[in-house]
């Protein structure tokens, strides 16, 4: 016990730097009561008070919440997503007079018109006004809220980017709704719809119906997905889509990986700087964040101008590199990389040499770039 204590007091003296889970309440005129929210705030959120984040909505949020916040804290520490803001609606005793619709239109009516309502006119602008949102928001429903999350698909300016869409009870008509919409959309939209082998006759058959007729859809705006599971149970399956639907949605804003050099990158008939351009654009369009190109990716486009012997490259390479890490090495090596391919020895030898008293990065080093320096020096007799 005389060593218990000195250990947990280490441990509570280290600070937390774990998501922040907080649970508030929200006041509805539209609902005419108080709705319970959970809400996950990023890592960074208080230390970084400039920056803005994506917004996940979590319909069934009494039990769906966890399961979205714990991926997304875990995917955006690997950086594979932006961190985001995650907010859980509890639904737990209102689900059914939430999710009310038309047996003639299959539209919200009555209460589901309502909490319709109060979703896109006070609970998103109050969230906006409380906490630096992104304009990138993504909805996740499972069952009767999987339902209920394309109602906002079909608004001539739809309220999210993104749906996770678990195992819907469809009501009739939304197969015919959902593609017409989505032959029409005129912005980017991702869209991940999932089922396992385990859910009811009346989802497998709805969920099928609606992939078939998604699928044929050829739309550039639409990012589709459909994923059907074997073995896990309906109440189960959103432990296994939510991962999978993540590592989708937001594929653009990963690293550059094995796959993507090897079939993309090395295969490009024109610059990799610019596709290396154009992917951090696009996550900019995207999700809002101007994100710092990643070393490994750097690292990637220059193994591929390696690889293809199109040194010609490495010029608008350094220039990048010297944009985004202009205290480190890293400019410099590609534009003495680019000089020295070119023919213009001295440039490069010089350009090698004034890397000395900058910062190492990347595992390139100083003495690595003196070296080159010098076997240059020695090679041509300067």
């Amino acid at each position: 016990m005389k060593y218990l204590l000195p250990i947990l007091l280490v441990f509570c003296s280290i600070p937390s730097y774990n998501a922040q889970v907080k649970y508030e309440t929200i006041e509805s005129s539209k609902l005419g009561e108080t709705r319970e929210l959970k809400i996950q705030l990023p890592r960074s959120y208080k230390s970084n008070d400039t920056k803005t984040y994506p917004l996940f909505i979590v319909f069934d949020g009494d039990y769906l919440f966890e399961a979205v916040a714990g991926n997304v804290d875990y995917y955006s520490y690997w950086e594979d997503m932006p961190e985001s803001i995650v907010v859980g609606i509890n639904q737990f005793d209102k689900r059914d007079d939430d999710t009310m619709y038309s047996e003639q239109t299959s539209l919200p009516i009555d209460a589901g018109a309502k909490f319709f309502e109060f979703v896109g006119m006070e609970l998103i602008p109050h969230l906006e006004k409380k906490y630096r949102t992104a304009n990138f928001r993504v909805a996740v429903g499972h069952g009767d809220t999987a339902n209920f999350i394309n109602y906002f698909l079909l608004k001539p300016q739809p309220l999210f980017k993104g749906y996770i869409v678990v195992s819907p009870e469809l009501a009739p008509k939304m197969l015919d709704y959902i593609p017409e919409v989505m032959r029409k959309l005129q912005s980017k939209t991702f869209y991940y719809l999932a089922n396992t082998n385990n859910d009811s006759s009346s989802v497998l058959k709805m969920t099928q119906a609606l992939n078939t007729d998604v699928s044929a859809i050829d739309n550039k705006n639409l990012f589709y997905n459909f994923k059907s599971f074997e073995g896990p149970s309906h109440y189960s399956l959103p432990t296994h889509v939510i991962p999978s639907a993540l590592e989708k949605i937001f594929n653009v804003f990963q690293p550059i990986s094995k796959d993507e050099y090897k079939n993309t990158i090395l295969g490009l008939e024109t610059s990799p700087v610019t596709y290396l351009e154009e992917k951090y654009k696009t996550i900019h369009e995207l999700f809002g964040i101007k994100k710092k190109i990643l070393i490994n990716d750097f690292k990637a486009i220059s193994a591929a101008i390696e690889k293809t012997g199109k040194f010609e490259y490495y010029e608008a390479l350094g220039k990048m590199a010297r944009d985004e890490y202009p205290k480190t090495l890293l400019g410099n090596y590609y534009l003495a990389r680019f000089y020295e391919e070119a023919g213009e020895s001295k440039k490069a030898m010089r350009t090698y040499q004034s890397g000395y008293t900058l910062d190492e990065i990347g595992g390139i080093t100083k003495d690595e770039m003196l070296q080159k320096a010098e076997a240059i020096k020695t090679d041509f007799g300067y």
